[in-house]
């Protein structure tokens, strides 16, 4: 693996049970999340926790993967870990791993993170990396919308697409105006990758890496 491992935090109102729903059901992850278009999560093992394997799909690229780590812990915390990889020379990602943590704030909220890095394809990934960290922050704050706003993650994309369209309109009508589109904070029902955390906490007892 090569370059600085992708880290986003977000905070929600609601609590860890509606946030590992929102994320553990594979049809329920593709809806918010802006870097698959499909994911196929096989039977459960035999026991709560047990490896699943599972394809996941970014347009016409497949790559499979296996959950390593999914564990409930006393604190009120939890923990899913992955592995993954892909074959199609399509992708600029051969393999990788990352978990996602879930941990209870004290008003009853969650604060929901992940950390990831992979091996790259090819020699794009100065470029491919912050894209996929900017995606990965957008789509947690998409993921963000629909639990703690009941915006469903296809009117986020939609209300992302007029305010991005209007934006360019007033870019496009002069020099003046294109400072205001770039600056003006995004309304509140658009998700914007900038209200998400992108740096690591000091690691407490409940962040320790599975």
């Amino acid at each position: 693996m090569s370059g600085r491992p992708l880290y986003v935090e977000t905070t929600t109102r609601a609590p860890v049970a509606e946030v590992w729903r929102r994320t553990q059901d594979p049809v329920a992850h593709a809806r918010w999340d802006l870097r698959f278009t499909r994911i196929d999560l096989d039977a459960a093992g035999p026991t709560p926790g047990s490896p699943r394997t599972f394809t996941y799909a970014v347009g016409p690229v497949a790559g499979v993967g296996v959950t390593s780590a999914d564990r409930h812990h006393a604190d009120g915390s939890a923990t899913s870990a992955l592995r993954f990889r892909c074959d199609d020379v399509r992708s600029p990602l051969r393999e990788g791993r990352g978990y996602w943590r879930y941990v209870p704030t004290d008003d009853g909220g969650t604060r929901f993170l992940t950390g990831y890095d992979y091996t790259p394809r090819g020699p794009a990934d100065r470029l491919v990396r912050p894209l996929l960290g900017w995606a990965t922050a957008w789509s947690f704050d998409r993921l963000r919308l629909w639990v703690d706003e009941g915006l469903p993650p296809e009117t986020a994309r939609r209300n992302a697409l007029l305010e991005g369209v209007l934006r360019v309109g007033a870019a496009a009508l002069g020099a003046g105006l294109v400072v205001a589109a770039v600056r003006t904070p995004h309304h509140r029902l658009v998700p914007s990758a900038l209200r998400c955390r992108r740096q690591p906490r000091p690691t407490t007892s409940r962040e320790a890496t599975p």
